[in-house]
């Protein structure tokens, strides 16, 4: 029995030939997906096979695929040389170009040249273009040097004469992606000086390659050469190119200008002028032109649409967004997953997440499934509003939706049910993190750090900080360098190997920040003290201190006589969701005052009712105190605001 001949098929080769006689179509099944590689000894078994038999030969197309799926180019001239053995088979064009095709690969190009030459004689007829195509591409793909594929014209010119505009074309093509300097000499000295005048295609392929490189001064000398061109208009293309140069080079109103010029503006016109106005930031102009384009019967991406969007929803416009993107899906267009990731983002960011969750349900009625984005968005919303249980029932949900969770989702959800203190169910959702193996960052290791924290079980904190060391040794080593120096008032000491761990990358946790801030305060250095909160609360570290910190700082200001500042500092993290104790106004209390001030003493002590903290004897004595030594009309003042409070 004969070796295997592979099937001929564009990707998989396998086939079984016998000394039997049977139909081509039956020896060229696709049988035997992983044929061994055809030798030259299967090659002649095969063709006495085939000379013995009635069956009748391959067709072209089975003998070109047949050498393309050859694994060295020896093995592709062997089963070139065999097919022409074949009785009652001559090759032709495309054998000869797939063969070529493959030397090329391998970069054979003194083979490919003696095959050339041969063709007129083993076929009858010369090289094709497609040939000459062929063997540019290869060349090109080869890397070799621009002079070396500029002479493929020598080559066309022994064949067939003059080469065609398609022959030049395609060598411009690869010149200008190798160098735009050759490439406009080849076109100056290879085709005008011949006469050959250029097409549309030329003068796309030249104002690619101007553009690419940011000559836009050329560009726009090439474009009145296109228009002074006898039979060549500019088209969209042209133009298109040229718009999108200018507008990566910030020249928005020069491209928008140029575009005045397009008699039939494309989709593409739109797209690129109205995602560089979104990029400027320009919302009415990307407006004027969405609209502009509806006007003119064409429909642009959805990324322009999209990034209007983005625009309009960080400006607080979202259901103007809902419209642009319903008008859109009216036109024809298909709203996709990144498209309503952007409505929910804005609906979030604007405290709507309820409204945000109706969006996700309507795409997933509209045949839009969400991703996990989609899901961290929500999550996050819900976490940043308090609503936890609706926050896990979603990122429940994720299972049976079969939307697999990322860091992000983890992190967003641990982060926020500590920042509430549930840090029981912040560790099992950890626990299922480090299932998933989706760990490997630190940041929700210290969430559960900031949520025990928060609880003021220090010595928790402590203990699970101590363990996290087996999973992130030179952060925790740093961090508990730190603590131990905070406990031995080497402060500074302390904050030299905060600075080390910060531009390492690392990140200290709410238990570090905390005691370097209460250090420095111990020591004075309140302006310190208050710029490490702050990069507590912006490196995502908490929402918020916990009131012992704050209070560590207030008293601080408070002894520096800065009760302004003080009171500065508290209403701003009542707005961030701190809670402040009796011990946070007492400080503040007492300092105002002592300064006197007692319509700001009044203030305080309203602020302290208001936020369900009833004064005790401290702050009344504080004020009586301060009473006694004003006029009065104070008195009168505090009189009537003291039985507001009684009354209220």
């Amino acid at each position: 029995m004969c070796s295997c001949l592979p099937i001929i098929e564009p990707h998989h080769l396998s086939c079984s030939i016998s000394k039997h006689s049977m139909p081509i179509q039956n020896i060229l099944s696709k049988s035997n997906p992983n044929p061994p590689n055809l030798s030259l000894k299967s090659l002649n078994l095969c063709l006495q096979s085939f000379s013995s038999s009635s069956i009748p030969p391959p067709t072209h197309h089975h003998i070109a695929h047949l050498i393309l799926d050859q694994p060295s180019p020896s093995q592709a001239l062997q089963t070139f040389r065999w097919a022409s053995k074949l009785p009652n088979f001559t090759h032709s064009q495309s054998t000869y170009r797939a063969l070529i095709h493959k030397l090329c690969t391998f970069r054979r190009f003194d083979t490919v040249h003696h095959l050339l030459d041969e063709m007129p004689t083993s076929i009858g007829s010369p090289p094709d273009e497609d040939i000459f195509l062929t063997l540019i591409r290869g060349l090109a793909r080869a890397r070799t040097t621009p002079q070396i594929i500029i002479k493929v014209l020598n080559f066309v010119s022994r064949f067939h004469g003059k080469p065609s505009l398609k022959i030049y074309n395609s060598i411009l093509n690869v010149l200008v992606k190798d160098n735009i300097d050759i490439a406009r000499e080849f076109y100056r000295k290879k085709m005008m000086a011949t006469g050959v005048v250029g097409d549309d295609y030329t003068f796309g392929i030249l104002m690619k390659g101007l553009c690419s490189t940011n000559r836009i001064a050329d560009a726009f000398k090439l474009l009145q050469l296109i228009k002074s061109t006898k039979g060549v208009t500019p088209n969209a293309i042209i133009y298109n190119t040229l718009l999108h140069a200018l507008c990566k080079n910030g020249k928005v109103g020069r491209a928008r200008s140029l575009m005045n010029e397009i008699e039939k503006p494309s989709d593409v016109t739109f797209n690129v002028l109205i995602c560089a106005y979104c990029a400027e930031e320009n919302l009415i102009q990307a407006m004027v032109l969405l609209h502009k384009c509806y006007s003119s019967g064409l429909v642009p991406d959805i990324v322009p649409v999209t990034k209007v969007m983005e625009l309009l929803c960080s400006s607080g416009r979202v259901s103007e967004a809902v419209e642009i993107l319903e008008t859109w899906g009216s036109k024809g267009g298909t709203v996709d997953v990144v498209a309503y990731n952007t409505l929910i983002k804005g609906f979030v960011a604007f405290g709507k997440v309820r409204v945000g969750h109706r969006v996700f349900k309507e795409m997933e009625t509209k045949g839009c499934l969400p991703n996990v984005e989609t899901y961290n968005l929500l999550i996050s919303g819900l976490c940043e509003y308090k609503m936890l249980d609706s926050a896990l029932d979603l990122f429940n949900e994720m299972v049976t939706d079969g939307v697999n969770r990322n860091f992000v989702t983890y992190d967003t959800l641990i982060r926020g049910l500590c920042s509430v203190g549930r840090t029981e169910d912040g560790f099992r959702i950890l626990q299922l993190m480090e299932e998933s193996r989706e760990c490997g960052r630190i940041s929700p290791y210290n969430s559960i750090v900031y949520g025990l924290y928060l609880q003021n079980q220090t010595d928790e904190a402590l203990e699970f900080l101590t363990n996290m060391g087996k999973l992130f040794p030179r952060v925790v080593e740093k961090s508990l360098r730190i603590l131990d120096l905070c406990k031995e008032k080497k402060v500074e000491d302390a904050k030299i190997i905060y600075d080390e761990m910060v531009e390492e990358g690392g990140a200290p946790s709410a238990v570090v920040y905390s005691q370097l801030i209460h250090g420095f305060c111990e020591e004075g250095c309140v302006r310190e003290a208050f710029e490490l909160m702050n990069e507590m609360i912006s490196r995502g570290c908490c929402s918020s201190p916990t009131s012992s910190t704050l209070n560590a700082l207030v008293l601080g200001f408070c002894r520096q006589g800065k009760s302004d500042s003080a009171v500065r500092l508290m209403e701003d993290m009542v707005g961030r969701g701190c809670r402040l104790d009796a011990g946070s106004y007492n400080a503040v209390m007492v300092a105002i005052c002592r300064e006197g001030d007692v319509d700001m003493a009044s203030k305080v002590l309203t602020q302290m009712i208001e936020n369900g903290i009833v004064p005790g004897f401290f702050e009344w004595n504080s004020l009586l105190l301060c009473l006694y030594h004003q006029d009065t009309p104070h008195i009168f003042h505090v009189n009537k605001l003291i039985d507001y409070i009684i009354n209220n």
